[in-house]
């Protein structure tokens, strides 16, 4: 072979030489960049169990979410596999612009009505309690019988007998007259007969005047009547329920009576006065909210305006739960010296929960809102327009900074806010072109990947952190 053609085979063995050496260098350079991507892989090849295969997955995927992507700062971006967003309970929010209103929260609870709620059964005269026909709970109507008495009223007794003893007396004055009236002109003398008239006169108003006492002593214009015509003393009297006399309510439920108490027994005697029974009418209710003296000036002016307010069951974790457009009643005139609070009351009308009737015919009603119940009562003080409102939970304070987390594909990235107002339910971070209509971030689990970044980043975590008390 000559000298000529030996000498492209050199070089080209050169070159190839020259090639594999920067190959092999290039890898040594860049290896802890492809090295534990590779190892991952090939875990998750060689593994047959389907857990053992998740966790080579994890691996590799930490591995390389460790490299730098184009449009995400390690440093503010944070990544979680869909098992760690199911275990941080992890909930989409989508940003929108609105209006907000802020409301004084106050703490509350449902009373009764003074003078309106309870109605009290009294014993209308003495006697002996025979038959007890209501039951405790039970509901009943305006009429409705609830006790049978026999009556030892010695008043009543006597009204009885005078108005049965007037009543014979005037028919037997009624037939005088009439028998001298028959009689003709000139034969009995003028003054006879009126006599008799005025006789006729007086005893028309004693019997007019018994039958009042009768009333008054608890008997009715048909019982009155009973007596009149049968002639016999009127021995039992039936108690019921009264009838309904107030006009401003404003519940729409059927209005009947609750026996919320007896206090006597069958066969018991009793006095004239004497409780019996005690019915509640919950058809309507109050709200008490009890607020600071330093909150008065924020009432008055939504009370004012005319402000409607918004109550919610102590314990109701949904937003279904809240009555919503109730009106402030009055504000209490006093402030209490030693808490230095003052009442709130607000209309609640009730309405039934549920109506339940017994193969006896006893019919029960249970009413959705009771008194001793705890509320919590929002009144609107200030509103903000055109600004984010978001989850409480979706913001999370870090010293002076307010954060939330966006979504950006896999990935959150951490972006700072400034934040208007917030409560225990909402904040609301102002519009300031940080959020955009339309994003997505973290409404529930920002907290938990703020403790992620900052433990991918090696600072300290503080355990309280993110925390709104």
């Amino acid at each position: 072979m000559s000298k000529t053609s030996r000498w492209p085979r050199a070089v080209g063995i050169a070159v190839a030489t020259v090639c594999v050496v920067g190959v092999a260098v290039a890898l040594a350079a860049t290896r802890s960049a492809w090295e534990p991507t590779l190892r991952g892989y090939l875990a998750l090849a060689a593994s047959s169990d389907s857990s053992e295969a998740d966790d080579a997955r994890a691996v590799a995927e930490h591995d390389h979410a460790s490299d730098d992507h184009a449009g995400h700062d390690e440093f503010s971006s944070v990544r979680l596999s869909d098992r760690a967003l199911k275990n941080i309970g992890f909930a989409a929010f989508t940003v929108t612009p609105q209006d907000y209103t802020q409301q004084l929260t106050l703490p509350a609870i449902v009373v009764e009505r003074p003078g309106r709620s309870q109605i009290h059964i009294t014993a209308p005269l003495t006697g002996i309690v025979t038959k007890i026909m209501a039951v405790t709970g039970e509901a009943v109507g305006p009429g409705d019988a609830l006790f049978e008495v026999r009556l030892t009223h010695e008043e009543l007794v006597n009204a009885q007998r005078e108005f049965l003893e007037t009543i014979a007396r005037l028919k037997v004055v009624d037939k005088e007259i009439e028998r001298l009236h028959g009689l003709g002109d000139g034969v009995v003398p003028g003054k006879r007969v009126l006599e008799q008239e005025y006789e006729q006169q007086k005893l028309e108003v004693a019997l007019m005047a018994a039958r009042q006492a009768m009333l008054l002593h608890g008997l009715t214009d048909e019982q009155v009547e009973q007596v009149r015509d049968t002639g016999r003393l009127f021995r039992n009297i039936t108690i019921r329920a009264p009838e309904h006399n107030d006009a401003d309510e404003t519940c729409a439920a059927p209005h009947l009576f609750t026996v919320q108490r007896l206090d006597v027994a069958q066969g018991e005697h009793v006095q004239m006065g004497r409780e019996l029974a005690v019915l509640a009418d919950h058809c309507e209710l109050q709200i008490e909210a009890l607020a600071f003296e330093d909150d008065a000036a924020d009432i008055r002016r939504a009370a004012q305006a005319g402000r409607r307010v918004t109550a919610e069951p102590f314990d109701a974790d949904t937003d279904d739960a809240q009555l919503r457009n109730l009106a402030v009643l009055y504000v209490a005139g006093q402030i209490d010296p030693e808490s230095r609070a003052f009442k709130v009351y607000v209309q609640l009308p009730n309405e039934i929960a549920l109506d339940r009737t017994t193969s006896a015919g006893t019919r029960f009603l249970e009413w959705a809102y009771k008194p001793g119940q705890r509320m919590q009562l929002h009144i609107p003080v200030e509103t903000w327009q055109d600004q984010v409102v978001l989850p409480n939970a979706a913001v999370v304070d870090d010293g002076a900074e307010a954060y939330v987390y966006r979504q950006d594909g896999d990935h959150f990235d951490r972006v700072p806010v400034r934040v208007l107002f917030r409560d225990s339910r909402s904040a609301v971070v102002e519009n300031d072109g940080a959020l955009y209509p339309g994003d997505v971030i973290a409404g529930r689990g920002a907290y938990q990947m703020h403790l992620a970044l900052k433990n991918k980043s090696g600072g300290a975590i503080d355990p309280h952190a993110g925390h709104h008390h």
